[in-house]
C-alpha cells in the first residue's frame, strides 16, 4: 500500500514519550498525526486529512479522554471516527465507561506492539467495510430515487396521455386539465386541517388526489361526437347519453385497476372522481343521486373545480362568464350543488384561483375575463 494512500491515525497523549513510541510503531504502515492535549485532538480530528482511527489517552490534564470522546461523538464531522482508548487505567469499570461512551476498543499501558498493530488493523478493516457499505447504500438509494422519479414521470405522462384523449375529443377545453388539477390542489391544501376533511386529506392522499384529477372526464371518450361537440342545447335524450360519461370513466379506470398486481391509490381516487364529480350536495346530481357526506371527498372538490372552470371558459355552447360573476354562481351553489365547506375554501382562495386561471388561460379573452372589476 502506498504511504500517501494509507489510512490516517491520530494519536492523542499528553506524554511526549508515549506519542513517540506509538508514532514509531505505526508510521511504517500508516499516516500518523499527533496531538498532546484533548483540545488539540478535537482540532486535528476535524481537519483534513480526517483520521480513520484515533488512539486516545484517558488521563490528560484540562480535558480527559472521556470528555474528548463525548465531544467527538457530538460533532457530526467526527462522530463516526472509531476511537480506541489507550490508558494505564485497568479497572473493568474504566473500560466499561469508555465502551459505553462509544469507544470501539480499550488497550492497556504499557502497550504490546503486536497487540496494538492487530487491534488497529481490525478496526481499520471494520471502518473500511462500514464505509464501503455506506457508499454502496448511498449509490443504491440514489438509484432507487432516480428510478422512482422516472416511474413517477412515466405515471404522470400516462395519466396526461389518457386525460388528453378526452380533451382531444373536446378540443375547446384547452388547459382545463391543468387548471382543474391546480384548483383541486388549492382546495385540498386549504381543507386539510378542517375537522370534516383532516382524516382524509393527509399528504399522501392529497398527492394522489392531485395526480388523479386530470382523469375526471376520461369517460367522454365514449360519447358520440354529435352529442359531445353539439353547439346548441342538448335534448333530454342527448343529455342522458352525455351523463353516461361518468360511469364510462369509472369503468375504464376500474379495468385499469384490475390489470395491476397490487392496489394503486391514485386509481382508486381517480375512479371516485370520474364517477361522482357530477353529484350534488343536495342529492340532485348524477349518476347515483348521492347527497352530502355520501359523496366521496375527491369528487366534492372536483365538482367545484370543474364547474368553476366551465363557467369562466369558452365552450361550443356558451361564452365565458366574468370571474366575479362565476364566483357568485359558486357562492349561490353553497349547500345545494356544493359542500358548504368546499365553497368556503374556494372563497378563501379566490386570489389563487384567479392566478391559476390567468396562468393557464386558453386565450387572451379568457385572461381578461378573470379580472375582478
Amino acid at each position: 500500500m502506498a504511504k500517501d494512500s494509507a489510512p490516517t491515525i491520530l494519536i492523542v497523549d499528553d506524554t511526549p514519550e508515549n506519542l513517540s513510541v506509538l508514532s514509531e510503531l505505526l508510521q511504517p504502515h500508516y499516516q500518523v498525526r499527533a496531538a498532546n492535549s484533548g483540545r488539540r485532538a478535537l482540532q486535528v480530528a476535524a481537519s483534513a486529512p480526517r483520521p480513520d482511527l484515533i488512539l486516545l489517552d484517558v488521563m490528560m490534564p484540562e480535558m480527559d479522554g472521556y470528555t474528548v470522546l463525548a465531544r467527538l461523538r457530538d460533532d457530526p464531522a467526527t462522530a463516526a471516527i472509531p476511537v480506541i482508548f489507550v490508558t494505564a487505567l485497568d479497572r473493568s469499570s474504566d473500560e466499561e465507561r469508555g465502551l459505553a461512551l462509544g469507544a470501539v476498543d480499550y488497550i492497556s499501558k504499557p502497550i504490546k506492539p503486536a497487540l496494538v498493530l492487530a487491534r488497529v488493523k481490525i478496526h481499520l478493516d471494520l471502518k473500511a467495510a462500514r464505509d464501503w457499505l455506506q457508499d454502496r447504500n448511498a449509490v443504491l438509494e440514489a438509484e432507487v430515487t432516480r428510478r422512482l422519479k422516472e416511474n413517477l414521470l412515466i405515471q404522470e405522462v400516462s395519466i396526461r396521455a389518457l386525460a388528453h384523449l378526452a380533451e382531444i375529443r373536446d378540443p375547446e377545453t384547452g388547459n382545463h386539465l391543468r387548471r382543474t388539477q391546480s384548483y383541486v390542489q388549492v382546495l385540498a391544501l386549504h381543507l386539510r386541517t378542517h375537522p370534516r376533511f383532516a382524516a382524509f386529506l393527509n399528504a399522501q392522499n392529497i398527492q394522489a388526489l392531485v395526480k388523479s384529477a386530470p382523469l375526471h372526464d376520461i369517460g367522454k371518450v365514449g360519447i358520440p361526437d354529435h352529442i359531445l361537440l353539439k353547439p346548441g342545447k342538448l335534448t333530454p335524450e342527448e343529455y342522458a347519453i352525455m351523463q353516461t360519461h361518468s360511469r364510462l370513466g369509472r369503468d375504464a379506470i376500474e379495468l385499469a385497476e384490475r390489470d395491476t398486481d397490487q392496489p394503486v391509490e391514485f386509481l382508486h381516487l381517480a375512479k371516485d372522481i370520474a364517477h361522482y364529480h357530477h353529484e350534488k350536495w343536495d342529492g340532485s346530481g348524477y349518476p347515483d343521486g348521492l347527497a352530502g357526506e355520501a359523496i366521496p371527498i375527491p369528487a366534492r372538490l372536483m365538482a367545484l373545480a370543474d364547474v368553476f372552470d366551465a363557467l369562466i371558459s369558452w365552450r361550443v355552447y356558451k361564452a365565458p362568464l366574468p370571474f366575479k360573476q362565476a364566483v357568485e354562481v359558486i357562492r349561490e351553489g353553497r349547500g345545494t350543488h356544493f359542500d358548504p365547506a368546499v365553497v368556503d375554501a374556494f372563497l378563501a382562495c379566490l386570489d389563487e384561483f384567479k392566478t391559476i386561471a390567468a396562468h393557464h388561460a386558453d386565450c387572451e379573452e379568457t385572461v381578461s375575463l378573470t379580472k375582478l372589476h
